[in-house]
């Protein structure tokens, strides 16, 4: 599927503020057009990196009050026992139709797409700065070695080499 011209409406967990901003690379997020940042997302980010808040080079919208739950997305947030903020960016979902989740939590993947969210992490949003020409082959290729150095962002050696692998070849 092509990307779009205008890039829409992105509901961001705070896994890729901190890890972009770990990496130098939060500017990436200017892209959207916009990006919205539930209540407890931004305390989460506050508390552990609170630089990433501070980037004048990007537009956070925080979003003080979110919707209702639905039942399904209660009953899933117990079950895979989902934190605050993923829930808040969750209910946003709700709300925003085609808009996209940012997260890079696995169970939280797992209910947006099960809820029927698209959903990409920090490494997707890095990947789409390729496709749309915002960074080099060279400068992904970089920033996905100096992954394990520059980031907490928890990935798997041999999941990471399969990205570097698919980027090499491009």
């Amino acid at each position: 599927m092509a990307e779009p011209d205008l890039p829409g409406l992105v509901v961001c967990d705070a896994g890729p503020l901190i890890h972009l901003d770990e990496l130098g690379c939060l500017s990436l997020l200017r892209d959207f057009a916009q990006v919205l940042v539930p209540d407890a997302v931004w305390l989460e980010v506050q508390r552990h990196r609170p630089s990433a808040l501070r980037r004048r080079s990007i537009k956070l919208d925080r979003v003080i009050s979110s919707p209702e739950a639905t039942p399904e997305l209660i009953e899933l947030a117990q079950t895979f026992l989902l934190d605050s903020g993923e829930v808040e960016a969750l209910k946003l979902m709700d709300e925003n139709a085609g808009a996209q989740l940012l997260t890079d939590d696995a169970a939280a993947r797992l209910v947006a797409q099960r809820l029927g969210y698209e959903v990409h992490g920090t490494i997707g949003v890095a990947l789409r700065a390729l496709r749309r020409g915002q960074r080099t082959k060279r400068q992904i290729l970089n920033l996905l070695r100096a992954l394990p150095q520059r980031s907490t962002l928890f990935i798997e050696a041999r999941l990471l080499r399969s990205v570097i692998e698919e980027v090499e070849g491009a």
